[in-house]
Formats: C-alpha cells, sequence, structure tokens
C-alpha cells in the first residue's frame, strides 16, 4: 500500500491549494519601495485567531506523520505477530500457481491493511478537515471515494506486488534494481493516464467556458509555448473548500485543469498568477524531473529495506512464519519498512518538491507579472498551511514555499518591476 503513496505524490506535486479568500493590500507601492516592509504589510493581514487555526492544522500534520509510520509499523505487527499473516498464507495455499497465490494474498493484505488503518484515515481525512472547515463532503460521500480509491489500490496496487515478487524470486539479490524499473513503468502508466482515466472516477472535468479569463490563460500558454488548446474546470468544491490548479499527465494526456473554488473565489488577476504558476511546471519539465528523482529514491529505499529485511528475518523469520524476502508472508513487514524509510526521507521529497516549487513560482511571476495578486494567493493558502515557519522548519516540513516566502519573493520581484507601471 505504501508504493501506491508514491503515486499520489505526483498530483501532490503540482497542485496549488488554498482556502477562502482573505483580503490583501493589492498594492503597495511607497515612494521607496521596501521589500521586507511589503512582505510583513501582507503577513498582518491574517488576525491572531487566524493564524493561530493555521498553525495549529499544519503542525497537527507533523505528529500525523508520524503516528501514520507508527500506524503502520502497527499493522505490520497484527500481520506477524499475531497470526494473520500466516492464515492468509494457508488460505492462498490452496490456489494452483505460485503467481495467483502472491497476487491474491497481496490483494488481502491491502484490503485487511485498508481496513485496519481506518481509524486514523477516518480521523485525518474526514473529523479533522471538518473540524478546520475545510471539506463539503458528508461521511457518505468521503466514505464513496475512499472506497473507489481502495478499489483501485486493489486492483493496481496487487498486480505491482506481484510484479516485485517476480523480480525478487527471478533476479535475487539485485532484485532492488528491477523492483526500481517495475515501479518506473507502473508509475508513469499511473501519470500518463491519470488525467484521463483515474481523476474523472473522482471529478467531473469540463472545457473552462469562454471568458476573459480562458483568453488570458490561453495566451499565456501560446507565450510560453505551451501547447494548450484547452483549460480544464474541476468540480473540486463538492469536496473541499480550498482552491487548487494543477498540470497533469505525459504527452498526448497532459492537461492544465483548474478547480471551481479558484475561478469563485479569486479575481482573474490572482487565477492569472497562479495558471502562470502551473505553466511553468510544463515549461519547466517538473513532471519528469519528479519520475526521475522519485525513482532514486524509490531505489535507495529497495535497497533499504532488502538490507533491514534479511536482518529481521534471521532473528524473527521463524516466529513470523517468513522463509526470506521471496516468500509474500514477508510483505507486510516490507510495507512497514518501506514506510520507515519513506518517513525518514520525508525531508528529502519535501525538499525536493518545494525547489520545483520555487522555480515555478518565479516562472509564474515573470509570465503573469502579477506579484500583488500572487501574494494574495500566497495569503489564502494561510488557512490550511503554517504562513511563517522558523527556516528549519520550512526545510523539514513544507513541500511547498511558505506563505512568507511566496510573499517575499512577490515583493522582491515586484521592486524590480516598479518602473514598468
Amino acid at each position: 500500500m505504501r508504493l501506491l503513496l508514491i503515486f499520489l505524490l505526483l498530483g501532490f506535486i503540482t497542485g496549488w491549494a488554498a482556502a477562502q479568500p482573505v483580503g490583501g493590500p493589492a498594492t503597495v507601492q511607497p515612494t521607496a519601495f521596501n521589500v521586507e516592509a511589503a512582505t510583513q504589510a501582507y503577513l498582518d493581514t491574517l488576525t491572531p485567531a487566524q493564524k493561530a487555526k493555521s498553525d495549529a492544522y499544519f503542525e497537527g500534520g507533523y505528529w500525523l506523520q508520524l503516528w501514520g509510520v507508527l500506524y503502520a509499523i502497527g499493522v505490520a505487527a497484527v500481520f506477524l505477530t499475531l497470526g494473520l499473516s500466516r492464515r492468509l498464507k494457508v488460505l492462498v495455499a490452496r490456489l494452483r500457481w505460485p503467481a495467483l497465490r502472491t497476487l491474491v494474498y497481496a490483494a488481502l493484505y491491502l484490503l485487511l491493511a485498508w481496513v485496519l488503518s481506518f481509524p486514523l484515515s477516518v480521523y485525518e481525512g474526514y473529523f479533522r478537515e471538518h473540524q478546520y472547515g475545510l471539506s463539503n463532503q458528508s461521511f457518505g460521500e468521503w466514505l464513496g471515494e475512499g472506497l473507489k480509491s481502495l478499489a483501485l489500490s486493489v486492483v493496481f496496487g496487487s498486480l505491482v506486488i506481484l510484479a516485485l515478487y517476480a523480480a525478487v524470486r527471478r533476479a535475487g539479490r539485485s532484485w532492488w534494481v528491477w523492483g526500481t524499473s517495475i515501479v518506473m513503468f507502473f508509475l508513469v502508466l499511473s501519470v500518463f493516464a491519470g488525467p484521463v482515466f483515474i481523476s474523472p472516477l473522482f471529478n467531473k472535468y469540463v472545457p473552462l467556458p469562454a471568458s476573459p479569463v480562458r483568453e488570458a490563460i490561453l495566451s499565456m500558454a501560446r507565450a510560453n509555448g505551451v501547447p494548450a488548446s484547452n483549460v480544464y474546470l474541476v468540480d473540486a468544491s463538492k469536496q473541499s473548500k480550498r482552491i487548487s490548479a494543477n498540470v497533469s499527465g505525459l504527452g498526448s494526456t497532459i492537461r492544465i485543469s483548474l478547480n471551481d473554488n479558484l475561478l469563485h473565489r479569486c479575481t482573474p488577476q490572482e487565477v492569472q498568477a497562479v495558471m502562470g504558476h502551473e505553466l511553468g511546471h510544463y515549461v519547466l519539465n517538473h513532471i519528469p524531473k519528479m519520475l526521475v528523482f522519485f525513482l532514486l529514491l524509490i531505489g535507495l529505499g529497495f535497497w533499504l529495506v532488502d538490507w533491514a529485511f534479511r536482518r529481521l528475518v534471521a532473528h524473527f523469520g521463524p516466529r513470523w512464519d517468513v522463509a526470506d524476502l521471496a516468500d509474500v508472508g514477508g510483505l507486510p513487514l516490507a510495507v512497514a519498512l518501506f514506510a520507515v524509510f519513506s518517513f525518514l526521507a520525508t525531508p528529502v521529497f519535501n525538499t525536493i518538491i518545494r525547489t520545483n516549487e520555487q522555480e515555478a513560482d518565479v516562472f509564474g511571476l515573470n509570465a503573469a507579472r502579477e506579484p500583488d495578486a500572487f501574494a494574495a494567493v500566497a495569503m489564502k493558502l494561510s488557512e490550511y498551511r503554517k504562513i511563517n515557519p522558523a527556516p528549519l522548519e520550512e526545510i523539514l516540513f513544507f513541500d511547498h514555499p511558505s506563505g512568507h516566502t511566496r510573499v517575499y519573493n512577490a515583493m522582491r520581484w515586484k521592486a524590480e518591476h516598479l518602473h514598468e507601471k
């Protein structure tokens, strides 16, 4: 299951989310423009109560990351120490073909792991989002989408696991090299197919109606060499109050999308500032670059999982009824170990993503030329993202530049272009 979470990161890479509009100083132009003062003017638009709520939500996410990996270890303990994995192996042993036994075990594991993880998932995805006023879904709607995600995970996750175990059994100690190649194939396939076959299962995508906003976006795309003949509107308001936009897909499936919250809660200038950022992801080739970086990290993760798995099984294998890495009964242990690796590697993942996001920010400022609109949208992110973290905190926990960083960069850009207005 943890492997599938890597696939979901691509949506997270190019996503831009924010909340209810918050007023900002649309024009900060003293005679001698002071970047620091202009930045602080935006930050001061947050009331102490708004800032406290934003900080509490985001800082709570730090603990959820820790609870997530501890929960993954706990799920593995249920499978291994309480004998659930052993029972599944006995059940699938009745099947004739080894590949079928692996496939069915993987499907049952993903299903049961989802059930065991449900308490944390329902708190994190439903109750907590409502607590902070970010969700528009009823429990039934939220659960329905969760069941859709589960079905996709069971079907495609089982195939990924089947392929990985085939690599383990045929390649031996070098399985992690082949395993990384297998993940690369499925990852590229998921990114390619996502906008056309997966995302429409959860939301309705329609062409953005003809309007000055649409024409401004397409004009900006043409000016920057983006082959976009359409922009798609997503009905994301049925799920969340956050604004968002993204560039998704590969090759012929590349799609520029913005959600209805962005369209309805932001000014045309703010929409253009956000879309300039999103176009930057395409022009700067961030999707293929992210694929390369993530695959390198996944390969490292597989190598470390192999190292730790062999040592743990040498001591506890008989108690868990796990012979070696090729034994599918060890899947819960392998997933838990990869979860630990992912947790420890979070600052690396975050830094890679944040760097690309900052590059897209600069591109967007130059493409849209709307620094105040960009700063205003950055402030709207404060409903769910801590606006002014400490430098080390931003490095460790932020996968996007903080609001302070984004506003400061926008005001610095503005200071260098005052003569143009």
